[in-house]
């Protein structure tokens, strides 16, 4: 949870210092004035878009429709200019980080123990114990976030059902990417196993693979994730399916010590900077992450074992990575190809023609590479 102490803004509104609260590392506002209901949509906007948060006092009701009306609003119409994959991506990005910042700028107050204190305000303290942690004390947060928080919280109360895993169901926790495309899942249910009785599995996020391992029978799984949220989710959901004797989650960047018969990682699929946590699961600046494992595969398999790398060709199809970038990284770090399992995504993205990004999604594939010491 991050909190810092911020003064009285340009209203005057507060003669005490409040706490900013956001887990997503959004920035704290330098200038707030106090709104209710009776401001419009357009003094909002404007207010808003010259870096002037707006504290909201009226009904909590109003601001959710009062947030709905500013997106529609932040939104562009992107014009038809021709345009490189590369350029479409990066200037999706840089409007979704608009947006984003725009919105969050849309605060509500919090009392002690996660009260709201404006009308018709939802009771949120389970969500944000969940995100958040014990109260600092009477603070301020964005709305939006707040709403993303108590959308999480259901994810995690209700869980995320796998396949796979005969439809049991894996718990995301707040910050921690959720396994809802479920390709990558099936792509290691159905790959074929070498001999050997552990495995590793880098990056764990929320354990689901471990858990899946673990149910094909391999009789010791390490799983390792530097993200302190990230291992407190594994263990829970290890601990829900009953495997904590098999599966041991270590705070770890990527390896640990030992060697491994079977050795699973799916990386970041993007290269380029994360602005959120959540981001940390989606982008890999320069590839840093896929090219560690490919150089530290060898030192860390058993002889005769394998390591499963698990990528989007997305990267490629936008032209963030060269067509050749993995074979060559995979070919210098002495591996070898052992064989290639090739699947569809099935995310509702993939099949969206409004989506910005269509033209590279439409083609995208998911990979199992099978790759073993050359």
């Amino acid at each position: 949870m991050t909190t810092e102490v911020m003064y009285a803004m340009t209203d005057g509104a507060w003669e005490q210092p409040v706490r900013w609260y956001s887990a997503n590392g959004a920035p704290q506002p330098q200038h707030i004035a106090t709104v209710a209901d009776t401001i419009s949509v357009a003094a909002a906007h404007r207010l808003m878009a010259e870096g002037t948060a707006l504290l909201w006092s009226g009904d909590c009701e109003s601001a959710r429709r009062l947030l709905a009306a500013l997106g529609r609003r932040s939104e562009r119409r992107q014009p038809a200019l021709a345009q490189s994959p590369a350029e479409a991506f990066g200037r999706h990005r840089r409007e979704q980080e608009r947006r984003a910042r725009l919105l969050g700028m849309l605060l509500v107050p919090y009392g002690g123990d996660w009260m709201i204190p404006l009308r018709r305000a939802p009771r949120v303290r389970e969500a944000c114990l969940h995100a958040y942690g014990p109260s600092g004390g009477p603070g301020v947060g964005s709305l939006r976030e707040l709403l993303g928080v108590i959308g999480a919280y259901e994810w995690y109360r209700k869980g995320v059902e796998i396949p796979a895993l005969g439809g049991e169901r894996i718990h995301p926790h707040y910050g921690v990417f959720s396994p809802v495309r479920g390709e990558y899942v099936d792509l290691v249910a159905e790959a074929k196993l070498p001999r050997g009785v552990t495995a590793f599995d880098i990056g764990t996020g929320t354990g689901v693979l471990s858990v899946l391992l673990a149910r094909r029978g391999l009789r010791h799984v390490v799983a390792t994730d530097q993200d302190a949220r990230a291992v407190h989710c594994a263990r829970d959901n290890i601990a829900r399916h009953g495997l904590a004797d098999r599966i041991a989650v270590r705070h770890a960047d990527l390896f640990p010590a030992d060697r491994a018969h079977v050795i699973v990682c799916n990386p970041p699929w993007l290269p380029g900077r994360p602005r959120t946590p959540l981001d940390q699961a989606v982008y890999d600046p320069d590839s840093r992450m896929l090219h560690r494992f490919l150089t530290g595969l060898p030192h860390h398999l058993e002889p005769g074992g394998e390591g499963w790398l698990i990528l989007s060709d997305l990267a490629e199809r936008l032209g963030l990575r060269g067509r050749t970038e993995l074979d060559d990284a995979i070919q210098a770090a002495g591996l070898r190809v052992l064989s290639r399992t090739v699947t569809k995504p099935r995310h509702p993205r993939a099949s969206d023609p409004s989506d910005p990004l269509h033209r590279a999604r439409v083609g995208e594939t998911t990979s199992l590479w099978r790759l073993g010491v050359a």
